[in-house]
């Protein structure tokens, strides 16, 4: 394991003068780039050879224009924990922001053990994410007294709509997911997306069977510094999901006639903004607030910067209540929190999770603190 005094040394090498923020090829790298530009930071994008040019190409820094300063070029998105790349890494004076991609296409056990560059985050919780760990974010945020939805541990006990989540079959890192409301449906359709090719047998046997929330889903956007001890609420957006999406938009006639033939995909594809009511914020901050200090005790040193809870707003008895079915122990994929007010009732303008995660390395840099915010 990596630990704290070896990131210290590390750092204690770097030119603080030239520090170069630096992101896997994907899911929310434009708008670290961005936030680090306007910083005044250095920018520099690992990305994995065949869909590179995004950043190589696109949004390049060129003539005044774009926000990637360098990249390198990976036959494959894992070979970033080889030396001669780590090496390049840290002769750019790189501190590296973790995002989705980085922990779905690299490994796990590597990334903690042999990736020999700062993080700005937590480097060991990203893994809690998955629910196959013997110790998970369901335990986090149970203990964190966050409501959650009933899981059901064996298929005979499902008694109201429930949704089953399950790993495809062909790509590992994404979940299928099915509706159930008891165990002969549970059977029926699982037997077809087995035979169909969609899930395995093993993924089934691993399959998380969750209730439903029937609710508005928002997903609520944190960030956490421990430069201040001070959580902000950056935003809230929702997710846009093929083909289910596509599915919502007919008329329930035409939903009838086709949800036999097609069969309900919720793969994501983008997200959008959404707000809350202001009644809701200080749940929204109290929910916050006990996940972070219950992370700091359990999951030492806890979550550092950017993390997102994602769930639904269900009614109940005459209010509303925040049910909670995924955490992201990260930065969230949307930038479209920059577009919700959140962030400007606190700052005047409204900021991007890039905007504030230069403003963090700022702030870490006037006060000495690097290692708070890395690991």
């Amino acid at each position: 394991m990596i630990d704290k005094d070896e990131i210290r040394q590390i750092l204690g090498k770097y030119d603080k003068d030239s520090i170069t923020i630096a992101v896997l090829g994907g899911h929310s790298a434009l708008d670290v780039c961005r936030g680090a530009k306007k910083a005044g930071f250095k920018t520099l994008v690992v990305c994995q050879r065949g869909r590179e040019k995004t950043y190589t190409d696109y949004y390049k820094r060129r003539n005044g224009k774009g926000i990637v300063d360098e990249t390198i070029v990976l036959d494959k998105f894992a070979d970033i924990v080889k030396p001669e790349v780590q090496e390049q890494l840290r002769q750019n004076n790189a501190l590296f922001v973790h995002n989705r991609y980085f922990w779905v296409y690299c490994n796990f056990d590597e990334i903690e053990n042999e990736f020999r560059v700062p993080i700005i985050g937590t480097r060991t919780m990203l893994k809690l994410e998955e629910r196959d760990q013997p110790f998970n974010q369901y335990h986090i945020l149970k203990e964190a007294g966050i409501r959650i939805p009933k899981i059901f541990d064996r298929p005979q006990a499902i008694d109201r709509l429930c949704i089953v989540k399950a790993n495809e079959a062909i790509r590992g890192y994404e979940r299928a997911f099915f509706f159930v409301n008891d165990y002969e449906s549970y059977k029926k359709k699982s037997e077809e997306m087995i035979n169909k090719g969609i899930i395995t047998e093993e993924s089934l046997r691993n399959a998380v069977i969750e209730e439903f929330a029937l609710g508005a889903q928002v997903n609520f956007n944190f960030f956490y510094s421990p430069l201040t001890d001070e959580l902000e609420f950056m935003g809230t957006d929702t997710r846009r999901q093929t083909n289910l999406d596509g599915i919502l938009r007919l008329p329930a006639s035409q939903q009838l006639q086709i949800l036999d033939k097609v069969g309900i995909k919720i793969i994501e594809t983008g997200h959008y903004t959404v707000t809350i009511k202001e009644s809701l914020i200080e749940k929204a901050m109290e929910m916050g607030w006990k996940f972070v200090r219950t992370t700091q005790r359990i999951a030492k040193p806890g979550i550092i910067g950017a993390f997102g809870l994602q769930g639904a707003v269900v009614p109940e008895k005459g209010r509303e209540e925040i049910v909670i079915f995924d955490a992201s122990l990260r930065i969230p994929g949307s930038p479209g929190t920059q577009f919700t007010p959140y962030t400007g009732y606190l700052y005047i303008d409204t900021l991007s999770y890039g905007d504030r995660i230069a403003m963090e390395v700022q702030l870490a840099l006037e006060k000495g603190e690097l290692e708070k915010i890395c690991t």
